[in-house]
């Protein structure tokens, strides 16, 4: 990935934070049939390996985890606020007339190695954990307690555990810190002005 050193994300708690708030990762893997991607959501645990480790899961019928090789060198692509940027919102724009669009965003690279977990208690625990991390705000949260067993059994049967040992993280925040500070606060206002609140906190100055 093409990172200008004023857009490179390296400290692990930023790039930790775009994955937790944006876990539905792009798995790309590379098996006979060339390059495939597939859009699975991910758990990340930073304690197992020197990277971290992500675990996930996917159907059974997706070819993908018989045509990766044990140990299979694959990327995992996490994308999180990104949005237009109009040359408009620029004051020096209405001065100079030298700003173009653009386009703002955070990216998150995770390369490892992937291992297939065809086993049921593997599976139940992938499931288990995301399950609790995603109902954590609903009123009342599902749990896997509330399906008939006989059901959830057969769910479990129908997906595949995928684990990746990360190897290193890419990080890319492209948030206009190239832009001058006048300018910069001027695309913040017109993203709020729009709505678009999650894109004008991530580019406040810290």
């Amino acid at each position: 990935m093409y990172t200008p050193a004023h857009f490179a994300l390296t400290e692990p708690d930023a790039l930790q934070r775009i994955l937790r708030q944006h876990p539905l990762g792009m798995l790309v893997t590379h098996g006979p049939e060339g390059l495939d991607a597939n859009h699975i959501p991910f758990e990340y645990d930073p304690a197992r390996g020197e990277h971290g480790t992500l675990t996930a899961h996917v159907a059974r019928a997706n070819p993908v985890w018989q045509r990766c090789a044990g140990g299979a060198d694959v990327l995992v692509v996490f994308r999180g606020v990104e949005g237009y940027i109009s040359p408009s919102w620029y004051p020096s724009k209405h001065d100079t007339h030298r700003q173009v669009p653009t386009w703002n965003y955070e990216v998150v690279h995770a390369h490892g190695r992937l291992t297939v977990r065809d086993d049921e208690k593997f599976v139940r625990g992938v499931v288990a954990r995301l399950t609790r991390s995603h109902e954590a705000t609903e009123p009342q949260p599902w749990k896997m307690g509330d399906a008939p067993p006989d059901y959830l059994d057969a769910m479990l049967q129908a997906i595949v555990g995928l684990e990746i040992a990360v190897t290193r993280w890419e990080g890319k925040a492209k948030l206009s810190q190239n832009k001058a500070p006048l300018d910069r606060q001027g695309a913040v206002e017109a993203l709020q002005a729009r709505g678009r609140e999650a894109l004008a906190q991530a580019m406040r100055p810290t």
